[in-house]
């Protein structure tokens, strides 16, 4: 419902903020398939997790420790493709 009301405004850039956490695998899973959707349909698409597989699905993962970025990293993991079954990981911001 959250993606819903976001997209009532036409945004051209969406913001999830650790968007499969408190979901089960399943859902989750759903969930990075709508933002690939949204992806391709040319929104830019931002996610913020602490799940290694998550920042998988992104093109860019930029990671942060105490506030400094430590990394800036372009991937093949794209949400350009359709997501993968989940798995937690190591902290980790997708962009």
């Amino acid at each position: 419902m959250a993606i819903a009301r976001a997209l009532a405004g036409q945004p051209v850039i969406i913001l999830g903020d650790e968007p499969t956490g408190a979901l089960d695998s399943v859902t989750g899973q759903e969930v990075l398939s709508i933002f690939h959707e949204l992806n391709a349909r040319g929104l830019t698409v931002i996610l913020v997790t602490h799940d290694e597989n998550v920042a998988a699905h992104c093109r860019r993962v930029i990671r942060l420790h105490d506030g400094l970025v430590v990394s800036d990293t372009r991937t093949n993991g794209a949400l350009n493709s359709p997501p993968g079954p989940a798995a937690s990981g190591a902290k980790g911001v997708g962009a």
